[in-house]
């Protein structure tokens, strides 16, 4: 990585946080430092990166910016950053200068936090800190593909998961590709949400619609003989064109990780969910960090506990399908 002339913090917290996640930037003439972009570049093939870091003296701040046109905030998300992490210092108001359009408000009033960031702040999550798996001891091998069709069954794309043995474990990453109608071609594919099939079955029958954050954790739901469902490529891909496929159901579970990026990523699917749905819990597990872990501690499912500041249960209030189940 070439020298930059003035480092804030903001660039130290980023870059270093990039460095963990995704190997050491490579500078270049136009004073972009290159990274692998985590959100559509992690998945253990070879890119040219698209992820350019700046740093700007004027403004005391890190720009991020994806020129392959990932949100810098979803970006951000996967590093388990936030955008005031992009500043040295969170920028001081001129008290003289006004919006003319703006109403005018208490100057004793502080802005309140929003409720995702309550819940990050509620639960004390750790600094996260990248896990030594020590070198590598083999090649990479896909170990399952998840496949996404159109009801009906027409395929639309497919996620393949990716080990990678090391020393004290794997490194697992995940790459995309998408159906042409006569071969896969590798990138992304439509905002669908995986087995839609079940999701319409469950709108008919009236069932609980659980969404996980990874395929892992819906197929260890439909073990359980639930219907559950999950974008491609987790946290921080969610969209409201998923959202748009659960209309109609009574009640949707979000099981959120118990991270940083797993609240957000809870938070903005209940929130695309509202008032498309008659009632949204966000829930977690009481051990571990997902649904996986819950049950493999030995829980049930009626043992999942609510997220603070995220669950708004309604009346009634959440019980499990019990009777209901089926097998797969």
């Amino acid at each position: 990585m070439e020298p930059q002339q003035v480092q804030g913090r903001s660039w130290q917290i980023i870059t270093t946080a990039l460095d963990r996640a995704m190997g050491t930037g490579k500078g270049s003439q136009s004073g972009w430092v290159r990274y692998l972009c985590p959100v559509h570049e992690a998945d253990g093939h070879h890119h040219n990166p698209s992820l350019g870091v700046r740093y700007d003296p004027s403004r005391s701040k890190t720009i991020v910016r994806c020129f392959a046109g990932c949100d810098d905030r979803d970006v951000l998300a996967r590093l388990d950053l936030r955008v005031r992490d992009m500043f040295d210092r969170l920028p001081e108001r001129d008290p003289n200068r006004r919006n003319p359009r703006a109403q005018p408000r208490s100057t004793t009033s502080k802005q309140p936090l929003a409720p995702v960031e309550r819940a990050i702040q509620a639960a004390r999550f750790p600094i996260p800190a990248r896990r030594d798996l020590g070198n590598q001891t083999g090649p990479a091998a896909n170990v399952d593909t998840y496949v996404y069709r159109w009801p009906g069954g027409r395929i639309e794309g497919a996620v393949t998961r990716v080990h990678t043995p090391h020393e004290y474990g794997y490194a697992k990453s995940f790459w995309q590709a998408r159906w042409t109608g006569t071969a896969w071609e590798p990138g992304g594919f439509a905002p669908i949400p995986w087995r839609l099939n079940d999701i319409r079955e469950a709108l008919g029958t009236g069932r609980e619609i659980f969404v996980c954050e990874g395929e892992k954790d819906v197929q260890r739901a439909n073990q359980a003989g639930l219907i559950a469902t999950c974008n491609a490529m987790g946290a921080g891909s969610w969209k409201p064109e998923h959202a748009r496929w659960l209309a109609g159901a009574g009640r949707v579970i979000v099981v959120a990780d118990r991270d940083r990026p797993g609240y957000r990523h809870a938070a903005k699917v209940a929130d695309t969910l509202a008032g498309r749905v008659g009632e949204v819990r966000v829930l977690q597990a009481r051990s571990g960090k997902d649904l996986t872990d819950h049950f493999d501690a030995g829980y049930q499912l009626e043992d999942l506990t609510p997220v603070p500041y995220l669950d708004r249960p309604q009346q009634p209030r959440f019980r499990p399908a019990i009777g209901r189940t089926r097998s797969r």
